[in-house]
This record gives structure tokens, sequence and C-alpha cells, in this order.
């Protein structure tokens, strides 16, 4: 079995409160394995016996536990490095800055720059696509920027969870335990 983690979308932001200790007993009661959380943001690692569909089952027993209407990016330790390997920010800029937006399909070059354009005279930060991901350097802070989810989604037409370095060096470290 292989360790992934699933990067799950809208939990304990926006009223989507959920207890961490909740999350790993869902995720247990339909048969997960090896579960475990990083932070109190959706950070679910466990045993996985195989290597696709598991985001649409994760989904739907965040939909039939909690309510929540959410996207889970599954991943793999190598995954998350390549992510970072491949963000054009993450040796130059703030870690806590510095954001891998985790997506669930590979955006089309055209996506991509429409939302370069539509972007450009909202704010300072940086974009980069990557491998189903897009790389972002929030310069001056993610709490002031326009540069929001919602925006970032209707333009590249996929669902995505954003993780800053710190947090997607954290899950690698738990990952290898």
């Amino acid at each position: 079995m292989a360790r992934r983690v699933a990067l799950l979308g809208s939990i304990n932001v926006g009223g989507n409160r959920v207890a961490m200790a909740d999350l790993r007993a869902s995720f247990e009661r339909a048969g997960f394995a090896g579960v475990s959380t990083v932070a109190a943001s959706g950070n679910v690692i466990f045993d996985a016996d195989r290597t696709s569909g598991g985001e649409a089952i994760i989904a739907a027993l965040l939909q039939n536990d909690f309510g929540i209407d959410t996207f889970a990016a599954v991943r793999s330790r190598d995954e998350l490095e390549d992510a970072l390997a491949e963000n054009p920010f993450a040796e130059k800029g703030e870690d806590k800055l510095v954001h891998t937006m985790f997506l669930d399909g590979q955006p089309s070059a055209d996506a991509f720059e429409r939302l370069k354009a539509d972007h450009e005279d909202r704010g300072p930060e940086k974009l980069a696509p990557g491998t189903k991901a897009l790389h972002i350097d929030y310069v001056d802070g993610v709490g002031s920027s326009k540069l929001t989810k919602q925006f970032i989604e209707k333009r590249l037409g996929c669902r995505g969870t954003a993780r800053n370095v710190t947090s997607i060096r954290r899950i690698m470290e738990k990952m290898e335990k």
C-alpha cells in the first residue's frame, strides 16, 4: 500500500468546521487505513491500495458525513515533492506566502493566460503553471489579495485547494513516518 494525502478544500474556513478527530474517524469508517491528519486545515494522510478514484470517494464522504461540498486533491509524497520542485517561487519567496494550488485537472495554456491577463492589474502576485497545479507567490499576503480561489477556479475551469510551502513540507515529513 502507498501513502497518500487528501488535501481537502474548504475545511475549517467559511463556516465548514470539522474536528480532526471526527475527520479521521470518518475516513476510518470508510475503510481507509493508517489515517492521520496534519494541522486543522484538512490534510488527511492514509494508506491507499490504488492510485486513482480516491478524490470522488473522499468528496462524497465529506458530503455525506459533514454536509460539505468540497474538493479533494489526492497526492503521493513524490507528487508533493515534484510540486515543490516545479514551483519557481519556492526557493525565492517566503514559505508562508508561496503556495501551490492543487487542481482537479490540468488547465489549458489558454486558461492560464486568461487568468494572468485578468489578474494583471489586480495585485502584485506572481503566477506560474504546474502539473495539475498553479503556483502562486502572494508577495504581500493572502488575506489582502484579490487573487481569490473563486477568481482562479472560474478562469482555469478547475477546482483547487492551496497549501503554502511550509504546510507542504510538514505534510511530506509526516508522510515519511
